[in-house]
């Protein structure tokens, strides 16, 4: 099982970004898959989550900004950041849960993308 994050980089206040991770291993159709975020000094915090089922979860600090899907033809899950703010500023990891709702937890780490917002 692997699973590679990209698509970070340096943005404006106000702009966007979207997020890959691609899965190798297994089917992101299958598990639930959440992706996480560590900002300097701070503690690593659950952002988003899809499950098996297709239900979404976010972060109170992303909803409405951020959107997370899944393309099980590519095996690839997505973040589509809109609207960054300084504080959106983060290592992102992508994680594949245990079972298919997230309540299993996450053995599954991707190697981190880092997104830097600031003008």
């Amino acid at each position: 099982v692997q699973l590679q994050a990209s698509g970070g980089g340096l943005v404006q206040p106000g702009g966007a970004l979207r997020l890959s991770c691609a899965a190798s291993g297994f089917t992101v159709d299958d598990y639930a898959i959440g992706w996480f975020r560590q900002a300097p000094g701070k503690e690593r915090e659950g952002v988003s989550c899809i499950t098996s089922d297709g239900s979404t979860y976010y972060a109170d600090s992303v909803k409405g900004r951020f959107t997370i899907s899944r393309d099980g033809a590519k095996n690839t899950l997505y973040l589509q950041m809109n609207s960054l703010k300084s504080e959106d500023t983060a290592v992102y990891y992508c994680a594949k849960d245990q079972g298919g709702y997230g309540d299993l937890g996450y053995d599954y780490w991707g190697q981190g993308t880092l997104v830097t917002v600031s003008s």
